[in-house]
């Protein structure tokens, strides 16, 4: 679906989506988790190529958590192989993205082969000017203490909240404007605190898997039914 007036006169520059759900939906089908998030991945393909045919300017997905190394071994070793896939696929299909394509998150923690890919997708994108910010081992929190570090190591004595925002992980981006949580949940999960100021947010219980061109439209029409005062009246 390309046509914008369908989905609301009001459309939002930068979505994000927390792409929750992914183990129950395979837990529903009696399959591991790591079935989930195969159907995650073709979740996420679909979702980002409506919002690039809707124009959108930004669009950031939560892939992997801080938090998330946290789960069985497993999963986790499922997770980092259905990334590496889909590294391998944005190498080869690189010339055939619109997007600038941003790894929010400390790539310390991957190990060299991995880091080397994510940095040469954001330097061949880098000169376009629509933004894909892909969070992996991403915590709202950590990314605010890097942003700290960042000023510390300037020797800055004061700062501005724009100042802030250029230290920040999504600084090629627009400010956020909505945030879709897939799944059931009514939180945000240590995601995107400083850019979350005054985004609107979505809850849907439909599952990551079966969340699609459809849903990201209701979220949007939602979007544009809100009032967004930013403090005023």
């Amino acid at each position: 679906m390309s046509d914008t007036a369908t989905v609301g006169a009001v459309k939002p520059r930068h979505i994000a989506f927390i792409m929750d759900g992914n183990g129950r939906w395979a837990k529903k089908r009696g399959m591991p988790r790591e079935y989930g998030h195969r159907f995650g991945v073709k979740a996420f393909q679909n979702v980002l190529e409506h919002c690039d045919k809707l124009g959108l300017e930004a669009v950031t997905f939560y892939a992997f958590s801080t938090e998330n190394w946290k789960r069985p071994k497993r999963e986790v070793d499922a997770i980092l192989k259905l990334m590496d896939t889909y590294l391998g696929e944005c190498e080869k299909k690189i010339d055939d993205y619109v997007f600038r394509i941003v790894f929010l998150g400390d790539k310390a923690a991957f190990d060299e082969k991995r880091r080397a890919r994510m940095e040469r997708l954001e330097e061949s994108t880098k000169n376009r000017t629509r933004v894909l910010n892909i969070a992996l081992n991403y915590g709202g929190r950590d990314e605010i203490v890097h942003a700290c570090n960042r000023l510390l190591d300037e020797k800055r004595t004061s700062v501005t909240e724009a100042d802030f925002a250029t230290m920040l992980y999504t600084a090629a981006s627009p400010e956020l404007d909505l945030i879709v949580r897939t799944g059931g949940d009514l939180r945000i999960s240590n995601f995107l605190l400083w850019q979350a100021a005054y985004a609107e947010l979505y809850f849907t219980n439909v599952l990551w898997p079966d969340f699609g061109p459809a849903e990201v439209d209701a979220a949007i029409a939602e979007f544009s039914l809100r009032k967004r005062r930013f403090g005023g009246v």
